[in-house]
């Protein structure tokens, strides 16, 4: 994907995107993200890229297209990120025909922009027996991600195909998220798919040692009442996660480069964005 012409990368989506479950308390949210890593390796190899990301946790389909769409569109990119339905996979009520109608014209309205376009299907994501039935939605909505990319010709990053993420290494103690491990891989997928040049590595994980059945039944109440309870809770008062927050990085600017940033490193992130 080496080119001269500048790059303009534009994210767009929910948690997945924004980065949650890649913790770094020196960048907006507290979180990096594949995203990031995506756009500091694409800098590494072209002259001129330039990134945004519009993503938030919590956010669904709709609100992804209502709140993020026109200002995603507004910044002219080149190439766009677009994962949206999680959340709404997890809804206690879903119309899995009306989310996949709804995913197909958000998808064709990027496509229609001429930037490249890339997806993703959802993981089969280990959380718990009880929650059995969320893999039968996500497989039925892969599915269809993978016949819009087709028809629309964008690039996809099959997720549920990657074997390394049934390692639970791979995923942040609430399980839903990627750990910081799970999201440089993806952003080594994500440059293999867009064909980049590259300098990230697979993880190399040693051999995980057999959990005893207690160890698991402390380990699953811990998660229960730690992640579990307090999701219900914001579910049940129609409340997010991410309602207070905003865009991590809203305008097109170079890629943060985490370890080179002093301290502190908001107030130098700040001055960066002021500049952009």
């Amino acid at each position: 994907m080496t080119t001269h012409a500048p790059l303009r990368f534009v994210a767009v989506g929910d948690s997945f995107t924004e980065g949650v479950g890649d913790v770094d308390l020196r960048l907006p949210n507290d979180c990096r993200g594949w995203a990031d890593r995506v756009a500091e390796e694409l800098a590494k190899h072209q002259p001129e890229v330039h990134y945004a990301n519009l993503a938030l946790r919590g956010r669904r389909l709709k609100q992804i297209v209502a709140e993020q769409f026109e200002p995603a569109l507004g910044l002219a990119p080149t190439l766009v990120s677009f994962h949206a339905g999680g959340n709404d996979l997890l809804g206690a009520r879903l119309d899995m025909r009306s989310l996949i109608r709804g995913f197909e014209d958000a998808v064709a309205r990027l496509v229609q922009t001429g930037a490249k376009v890339v997806l993703f299907t959802e993981y089969n994501v280990p959380l718990s027996p009880v929650l059995e039935p969320l893999k039968l939605r996500s497989a039925v909505f892969n599915k269809h991600v993978r016949r819009i990319s087709a028809a629309y010709g964008t690039l996809l990053v099959d997720h549920w195909c990657f074997e390394k993420y049934q390692d639970r290494r791979m995923w942040a103690p609430d399980r839903l998220h990627m750990s910081s491990l799970g999201h440089e891989y993806m952003a080594k997928k994500v440059l293999e798919v867009l064909g980049a040049e590259h300098s990230l590595a697979s993880p190399a994980l040693a051999r995980l040692e057999p959990r005893s059945r207690a160890g698991i039944m402390l380990d699953d109440a811990a998660w229960l009442r730690r992640d579990v309870a307090p999701w219900l809770s914001r579910r049940f008062r129609g409340v997010s996660s991410g309602d207070n927050l905003s865009a991590r990085w809203p305008a097109l600017m170079p890629p943060v480069i985490p370890e080179r940033l002093g301290s502190p490193a908001k107030d130098l992130v700040s001055q960066k964005m002021s500049l952009a």
